[in-house]
């Protein structure tokens, strides 16, 4: 056996337990860091050349290995932004050169530009609903980073509502004449019939309350005319033979007076809309509104509003946000009004432990790891995300102090075996002398 090999030996086997000694001391530092997964040291036989008459000393050499799999502890925080999986996957983040990675560690504040930001400096992304990102299965295309400063104020227009009445149907048919005008007229000079009427709010493009006026008229039997005005347009005269609120007169902002009419015809048997009872209103500096009519009844009852509902709202600040397990981000105005805004997914691959792990407790996707899948969270392998919740490093530390000692005793061993060879090559070099 040769002594330098011995003496080899003995350097390896103190380098091997060097190494997991630098494994214990970097999970005992990180025992309370979000997100952690405990690093081990493996050690593998690497043996010499050998021979029935004589023994080559070969060596150890060490392999480390992170447990990312392992799934840590959960607490519950008090931060609605602090998020934890429970159970696989993996959030994904960019880090502020603009590369992506994946961690566990969802400690999210946001910062002085909104985006939701770790400690680490990671920020976290997510498929924006308000614009219609799409998602990429298998990358991160369409992920953008989460950024709740575009949600501070927020007004929405008016895109669709519905008017459910009754409409008596022993109401008397009203007709144009030269004493009379129906509202589809808008006559400046003779009064106007018609048989019923409501008005509902809805808004424009800037969260301006605008308040329609809805003209219901009989004009035949089982047949009404339904036509709408601007209420901001309505005639305000008194003067003698004002025919006040008509006529009701257009602003730049309208091509006409008129912003939308139809015509509704009523089933003789069932008193239910016959065909299509959905029209549309053009709202000043808004969109064209569905309002849809189809649940109007005409039967031998006074007339009344059964419901009248259209969308929009106001600018309202951000009051808060919530996120729900499958990654859903609501944002919740003061107005009480909710728009989901984000979803945040997860990140898959089908050998977490062979990720690449980098500083800041993220990961690259490697060979070993296999290929990168993105989806909803609490479908399918993934998990569900919690909110106001962060999940704990998965380190004992009474394992951890366990194994420091036994790797300082092999240490000190292995230390023995190369004073012994040191020794036996003094006494080998004074026999030559």
């Amino acid at each position: 056996m040769s002594i330098f090999g011995t003496l080899n030996t003995a350097v390896s086997g103190m380098a091997a337990q060097a190494s997991k000694l630098g494994t214990i001391g970097d999970n005992i530092a990180n025992a309370n860091t979000t997100g952690y997964k405990n690093a081990t040291t493996d050690f593998e036989t690497f043996l010499g050349s050998q021979s029935t008459s004589e023994y080559n000393s070969g060596g150890v050499q060490t392999r480390v290995r992170y447990g990312i799999a392992e799934q840590g502890s959960i607490t519950t925080t008090s931060s609605v932004t602090d998020l934890a999986v429970n159970g696989n996957g993996f959030f994904v983040v960019q880090d502020p050169s603009g590369g992506t990675a994946l961690t566990r560690a969802g400690s999210f504040v946001p910062n002085a530009t909104g985006n939701l930001v770790n400690t680490a400096g990671y920020s976290l992304m997510g498929y924006n609903l308000l614009d219609g990102s799409s998602a990429t299965a298998n990358g991160v295309g369409g992920l953008q980073v989460i950024d709740l400063s575009k949600q501070a104020l927020s007004a929405s227009p008016s895109k669709k509502g519905t008017l459910s009445v009754n409409l008596p149907s022993n109401a008397p048919v009203l007709a144009a004449s030269g004493t009379a005008a129906l509202p589809g007229d808008n006559s400046s000079t003779l009064p106007t019939s018609y048989t019923a009427k409501t008005s509902l709010a809805a808004y424009d493009n800037l969260g301006n309350q605008v308040t329609v006026d809805v003209y219901m008229t009989k004009t035949g039997v089982n047949t009404w005319n339904v036509s709408v005005y601007n209420k901001a347009d309505a005639n305000t005269s008194t003067a003698a033979g004002s025919t006040a609120p008509f006529p009701y007169t257009a602003q730049p902002s309208e091509p006409t007076a008129l912003l939308g009419s139809t015509t509704l015809t009523f089933d003789a048997v069932t008193g239910k809309v016959s065909g299509a009872g959905a029209f549309q209103i053009a709202i000043p500096n808004g969109q064209k509104v569905d309002l849809n009519m189809g649940l109007a009844t005409q039967l031998a009852a006074d007339y009344t509003v059964a419901s009248a509902t259209i969308d929009g709202t106001a600018p309202s600040k951000l009051d808060h946000i919530t996120i729900g397990t499958d990654g859903i981000v609501t944002s919740v105005y003061a107005n009480g009004v909710q728009s989901a805004t984000y979803r945040i997914p997860l990140a898959a691959v089908e050998s977490p432990d062979n990720l690449t792990s980098l500083s800041g407790n993220v990961y690259e996707v490697s060979l070993a790891s296999g290929t990168l899948t993105v989806g909803t969270a609490n479908t399918a392998t993934l998990g569900k995300i919690q909110s106001s919740s962060l999940e704990g490093s998965t380190v004992d530390l009474a394992t951890e102090l366990t194994s420091m000692i036994a790797s300082q005793r092999s240490y000190e061993a292995n230390s023995k075996v190369l004073t012994t060879g040191s020794e036996l090559l003094r006494v080998l070099t004074q026999l030559q002398a």
